[in-house]
């Protein structure tokens, strides 16, 4: 029997859904926001944001094979497991705090918060996915765009001014962490569209790959997460680079706030366009885009104006998280009502794992050679690898 979702009852649950997952994700760039404080603080080396970034992602793709092998959101209440991971995140990024930190402990704490994270944004994406059958694209759009906030957001906290203390920005991501996994425990029931596993079937993780559409999205998927989370963890560095270069003063914190948020409004406006000319034609727009941002990087860089540079990278800090939502919409569709849960979290753990990759390339180039201006370069591989598998069906 099918439940009937009323107008108002969905945009209700949307809404909740969408708000649970900003501030549940504000965890992702709590630690990378206050890097120039940490090293302080705990005596830790300079290179250190490349390793912080990265335990975050290796955590998350550590809990996502957990979760997909478990096929955890596919067996059990997706709100649940959301609540319990939002608990347990906010309780390891408070970890920051502790007064006898070493660089070991605070990876160990950024590793755990990432575990957790893996309950949070693929689960919210399957929580929507079980909410909405008609209208994915927007939804999904939404609900990447609430992830897009919620990474921001620590950076913007960070740059409200000099009487607010580092710690401040760990109490605040950690509390909006617990009302969201609240909010999505107490409002948010099984959808109308969910269909639980019987029983555990870790088979399902091979049989998804099967079917060369959701191949295609996959791997355009992965192409797309070669180039996002480098880009997003060495905005601080790149801005403070052009800064020196050029004898400017850039508030970094702000700035780098400016560059991710407007990620948000694109995948608001790129749900949309997709509702017209659908989501695979989209996508390639998107990470076409951003891809040549990627290769028009350096130029930019030279360029003697930030206002110039800045709206660059606006442009590009837009396009590179616009096809985002379009790839998990892609995923979804293409996987069958028992399996999208797993085939959810399976992508974004192959795509987070893709992601240590090139963040520590780039890593490598800009502490090992000072080649901050021609790191990004090495970004554009992924959207070109994108496109290739997304021309193929």
């Amino acid at each position: 029997m099918k439940v009937k979702v009323t107008s108002h009852s969905a945009k209700w649950v949307l809404s909740i859904i969408i708000f649970s997952q900003f501030c549940c994700t504000s965890l992702w760039f709590a630690g990378n926001s206050i890097i120039e404080d940490l090293i302080s603080a705990f005596n830790i080396s300079t290179e250190s944001l490349g390793y912080i970034s990265g335990s975050v992602q290796f955590g998350f793709i550590l809990g996502t094979l957990v979760f997909a092998i478990l096929t955890l959101s596919d067996r059990f209440s997706p709100s649940k497991i959301f609540f319990i991971c939002a608990v347990l995140g906010a309780g390891f990024n408070l970890g920051m705090l502790y007064s006898n930190n070493t660089i070991t402990t605070l990876l160990c704490f950024r590793f755990l918060t990432g575990f957790s994270l893996a309950g949070i944004y693929p689960v919210g994406m399957k929580i929507a996915a079980d909410h909405f059958e008609k209208g994915l694209k927007k939804s999904l759009s939404f609900l990447v765009a609430a992830l897009v906030l919620g990474t921001a957001f620590p950076h913007l906290i960070k740059s409200i001014g000099v009487n607010l203390n580092w710690e401040s920005v760990i109490w605040v991501t950690s509390t909006l962490t617990l009302l969201g996994g609240l909010l999505m425990l107490v409002y948010v029931k099984n959808g109308p569209y969910q269909k639980l596993a019987d029983k555990f079937d870790a088979s399902k993780i091979l049989k998804v790959f099967k079917n060369p559409l959701f191949r295609s999205a996959a791997f355009g998927y992965f192409g797309h997460m070669w180039e996002l989370y480098a880009f997003w963890t060495f905005i601080p560095i790149l801005l403070l680079t052009y800064s020196q270069t050029h004898n400017i003063q850039l508030n970094i914190s702000l700035f780098s706030f400016i560059i991710i948020a407007p990620g948000t409004i694109a995948c608001i406006i790129g749900g949309y366009i997709s509702s017209r000319i659908g989501a695979k034609k989209t996508a390639v727009i998107a990470l076409s885009i951003s891809g040549l941002c990627c290769l028009l990087s350096p130029l930019f860089f030279f360029i003697n104006s930030s206002i110039i540079f800045i709206t660059f990278l606006i442009i590009w800090g837009m396009t590179v998280i616009a096809d985002s939502p379009l790839f998990s919409t892609l995923i979804a569709q293409n996987s069958n009502a028992q399996s999208k849960g797993t085939a959810l979290t399976i992508v974004n753990c192959i795509g987070f794992a893709i992601t240590i990759v090139s963040i520590q390339i780039l890593n490598f180039f800009i502490a090992s050679y000072d080649a901050t201006p021609f790191a990004f370069l090495i970004l554009a591989l992924g959207p070109i690898i994108g496109l290739i598998y997304l021309k193929k069906t």
